[in-house]
Formats: structure tokens, sequence, C-alpha cells
């Protein structure tokens, strides 16, 4: 699997010959080694020029830029190596099938919360007493009927995610208070994080997608809209307690991330760059991570997970094959 490189320094990104190079705004060049390069994710104020861009698309890199407020801002993804007009017909037949599309937005609803009850299960078996909490995510996975439309299967993972965030503030130390969600801006050093955490997620879901012939665009649980890559956030959803609360609690708990690693002079509450970059390396590590996959027989990393729940959905499409939702196994 191919490298992702956060870039954190403002600056201008350039081609320089056949590579990429930074040059920060008091004259530093730095090279990135973009051979093995996944996405660049700009985090800083940052130029470049469509030479750039063709460059990247060259080479089959994607860009995703991140705002001030630490948002997923947009992707300049490369020009599609993988189009199938047979795999967009048979998507938009999926979503235009209001039972197809409902079981496949349970699936998605099923995989989500089994995977938030993976976490509070581990800090549950290490002292924690959140048996009340185990229940209540049970009890909303076993809610869940086929008869059930996306608005209300979105009401089911909006209670369980409730429940789910209520263990928050027990397991982070004292100082990190959260609360309950907040979001647009974030209102606390929690919630920074939570919103941090997500877009990297969703961004690397986006690159997942873009490497198969599924459109981002057609989504079963959330309603495919403008200027948005709906099918991403059915799927980032799955990851989201795997990829961005784990990485939370560790980095918080273990101290590599503190309060002055955040900034709240912005009406909210946002990372700044070296919390930025902190997070960003955990997250990295993260991806890189690997386990034994048991359908597949062979070690797989985190990233690569995230490519085969595409290639799943995709398969299920076009063949029917039933759709089994990432739920994690170990």
């Amino acid at each position: 699997m191919n490298d992702n490189y956060h870039v954190f320094t403002d600056g201008r990104l350039e081609r320089h010959n056949d590579t990429i190079r930074l040059v920060t705004e008091d004259g530093e060049k730095k090279y990135l080694p973009i051979e093995n390069a996944e996405a660049l994710f700009l985090h800083g104020q940052i130029d470049y020029n469509t030479r750039l861009v063709s460059f990247l698309n060259d080479v089959g890199v994607a860009i995703h830029v991140f705002g001030w407020n630490d948002y997923y801002a947009g992707s300049i993804m490369p020009e599609r190596g993988q189009t199938s007009g047979q795999t967009l017909v048979e998507q938009v037949r999926a979503y235009d099938d209001s039972t197809r599309r409902r079981a496949i937005a349970r699936q998605f609803i099923e995989g989500s919360i089994h995977n938030m009850r993976a976490n509070v299960k581990y800090y549950d078996d290490r002292g924690y007493d959140f048996d009340a909490i185990i229940d209540r995510l049970e009890a909303q996975a076993e809610s869940l009927s086929d008869e059930m439309d996306t608005n209300e299967l979105m009401g089911v993972e909006a209670t369980a995610r409730k429940a789910y965030y209520s263990i928050f503030d027990d397991v982070l130390p004292d100082g990190f208070d959260f609360g309950g969600r907040q979001y647009n801006p974030p209102d606390n050093e929690v919630n920074s994080l939570i919103s941090f955490g997500n877009s990297l997620v969703y961004a690397n879901v986006v690159s997942a997608i873009r490497a198969t012939a599924l459109d981002p665009a057609v989504s079963f649980l959330h309603e495919p809209g403008e200027r948005r890559y709906s099918l991403a956030l059915d799927i980032a959803d799955l990851f989201k307690p795997l990829l961005a609360d784990r990485i939370i609690f560790r980095v918080v708990n273990r101290n590599q991330l503190q309060l002055d690693d955040f900034e709240s002079d912005l009406n909210g509450c946002l990372l700044n760059e070296n919390g930025r970059k902190t997070f960003s390396k955990a997250f990295e590590e993260s991806l890189e991570q690997t386990v034994d996959h048991p359908r597949l027989n062979r070690k797989v990393s985190y990233q690569y997970l995230l490519r085969v729940e595409v290639y799943k959905l995709k398969k299920h499409l076009l063949t029917g094959e039933e759709y089994v939702p990432f739920k994690r196994w170990w």
C-alpha cells in the first residue's frame, strides 16, 4: 500500500523534475518521495499550480485539502483508472430500489454499532463498568429491521452513537471534558479531535472509493447531495471507531497530546499545528498496522481494509453476493 504525506507548513508546492518540492515561506526546500505516495493531505496555507496538478494526475496521487477549521474541504483526484458503466448503472439501480437500498444502509448501521461496541467492550474489560452502555448498543442493533427507511436507520445510529459517546468522559483524563458532540466549530478539545479524526477517515475512504469504479456520490445510508461524496460518509462510519476514536483515546491517555496542543481563540477549539502533526502521525501509524484477515488468509493493513470494504460493496452490487460490513473481529 502507498503512503500518505501530510503538509502543515505554509508555502508553495510545485513540481521539480520528476518529484514534488515544498518551498516554505522562509525559503526552505523539502522534497516528497512521490513514487510511493497515495495522497497528499494539505493542512497549511499552500499555493500550487496546474503543472503540479497535471503531474500528480500522471502519477495517480490525490490531493486532500483541509480548511482552517480542520475540516475536510475537498479533493483533487487523479483521472480515474477504473471506470465501468456497468458498475455505475448497478450502483444507481440499487440506490433507486428502496428494498435494496434499505438493506445496504442497514448493513452500514449494523457494522457501525458493532465497532462502537468493540471499543466499549475493550475498556469494559480493563476495569471500567460499561455494561449498561453495551446493553444499550445491543438494544439498538436488535431494533434494526428490514422495514426501516433510511431516516429511521439514521435515528437508530444517532441513538447508538450518543450512548457510545457517553464513555468518552470516563475514558479520557481530567481536563479533556467532552459533554457531548458539538461541531461547526468544535467547542472543546475532545470535539476538536473527533472532527479532525473523522475528516482523516473520510478523506482516506474517498481515496479508496476512487481506486474502484464505484461513484463516490451515489450512496445508500446518507442522502446523495451536491458537492459531497456521500458514499464515503456511509463507509467512513464503519471505521471511525477503529481509526479515529481509538487514536484519540491512545494519544490523550499517553500524554502525546496535551491541552496546550489546542487553540481556542477562533470562536471554537481547534488543534494547533503541533497537535495536528502529532495526531496525523498516530493516524498514519494506525493505517500501517496489520491484522490477520480470515477470508483473505493473510495479513492486511488497516488502510487496505478500507479498500476491501469498497470492493465488497462493488461485488455485492454486480453479483448479488451478500454484503457483510466491516465488523472488527480481533
